[in-house]
């Protein structure tokens, strides 16, 4: 903090003397979707027609925060587990259940989203009263967070690319199936090594950082260099390959898959149609509005363009408001990509069948065999239903 600045801070009224609450837009260093404190954005409030002081009082924003994500985080924490922890257990339970390219991008979608959730319980207790854990933790989850968000929309992007070779390319998706399956496998092994590659900044920058009345929280401090080109390089990587290489991958695919519907003479693909026009739809609801104001946050680290201090408050809270949004899509997989499946409920409601039957009225544990699995014309490989 300069002099300037300093000596400004002291002229404030009496119960605005907190430093956080008047913090210069040069120690702003953390991004929206990083948890970090309300200061979200690094804006030159010195040049604003509002704000000569250079300062921007953000308490209420902080306030806001502490309110709203904490409960949203715990929902989505609860509801995410239960729907993904299903997958997991009708997948490893239901014998011979990997059997396709699909079966092993959604078990390792599953496990993806259930990593993201275990993360949701730190952020919600930083958002309520600050950082507990210690800085080594601090790095780490927020690592585990951006690995898990990078491999959910890599594997959102094979899936596509899965049922594209599935329904567009039926024949050669059927001759082969066992070459696929190990593609499947080393697909994810790729995805999982990409995404952990692109979680290195969160070792960097992630750090605990002192807040207002004793409070720390876990944030993003970028290196200060050269109009914060670290913060830009790490934002544009996270919009490029976290949003935009996946969305294109997936309009791509589902498109063509689209034109090869309208040209199946087949009474399932009206249902195969809304099932893809969903699951685009849900993509772009819930990815767009996140990614978009990222690419606001990273315009503005590269050249302040929002001045005023109204303007940035609102922009704070859009950022929460659009990171809870972002975070439903851990909850909605289950339902967007397995549910709907024919093979997995039939295979859910064997295991629920099973449990029920295996022990008697005398309590004595009954053995009870699996209901036999479809046949593969019910199977993702050669049904135009996107039943899996």
């Amino acid at each position: 903090m300069t002099l300037a600045q300093e000596k400004k801070l002291l002229k404030a009224p009496q119960g605005k003397k907190n430093m956080e609450d008047f913090l210069p837009s040069t120690y702003v260093t953390t991004e929206m979707d990083e948890y970090a404190t309300t200061e979200s954005w690094d804006y030159d409030y010195d040049t604003g027609p509002t704000q000569p002081t250079g300062m921007c009082e953000r308490s209420w924003v902080r306030q806001f925060r502490g309110g709203y994500e904490p409960p949203l985080f715990w929902s989505i924490f609860l509801l995410g587990g239960v729907g993904n922890l299903l997958v997991v257990w009708v997948f490893s339970t239901a014998r011979n259940r990997l059997k396709t390219m699909t079966d092993v991008f959604l078990l390792n979608l599953a496990a993806a989203d259930l990593l993201f959730l275990c993360t949701l319980p730190f952020w919600a207790s930083d958002a309520d009263g600050g950082w507990r854990f210690g800085r080594a933790l601090c790095k780490s989850v927020s690592a585990v967070y951006k690995i898990n968000l990078f491999s959910g929309t890599f594997l959102l992007m094979c899936i596509s690319v899965d049922r594209y070779v599935a329904i567009v390319q039926v024949a050669k998706a059927h001759n082969r199936k066992e070459q696929r399956l190990f593609y499947g496998k080393v697909a994810c092994a790729a995805v999982w090594a990409l995404s952990t590659a692109l979680a290195v900044p969160e070792f960097l920058f992630a750090r605990v950082k002192a807040g207002p009345n004793a409070t720390s929280f876990c944030v993003m401090v970028y290196w200060n260099n050269g109009g914060n080109l670290s913060k830009i390089l790490v934002l544009s990587l996270q919009i490029c390959m976290g949003f935009l290489l996946p969305l294109v991958v997936m309009v791509f695919c589902y498109s063509v898959i689209v034109r090869s519907l309208l040209r199946a003479r087949n009474f399932e693909k009206h249902k195969a149609l809304r099932v893809i026009l969903v699951v685009v739809l849900v993509f772009l609801a819930t990815q767009l509005p996140y990614n978009g104001l990222l690419v606001l946050e990273a315009r503005q680290a590269a050249n302040a363009t929002v001045t005023d201090c109204a303007t940035v408050q609102r922009l704070d809270v859009a950022g929460q408001l659009a990171k809870g949004l972002a975070y439903t899509h851990a909850c909605l997989n289950p339902f967007l990509y397995v549910f709907v499946g024919v093979r997995f409920r039939q295979d859910l409601l064997g295991l629920l069948r099973s449990g029920a039957r295996r022990l008697g009225k005398d309590g004595i544990p009954k053995v009870h065999v699996l209901p036999p699995r479809p046949s593969l014309a019910t199977d993702t490989e050669t049904t135009p239903a996107l039943s899996l």
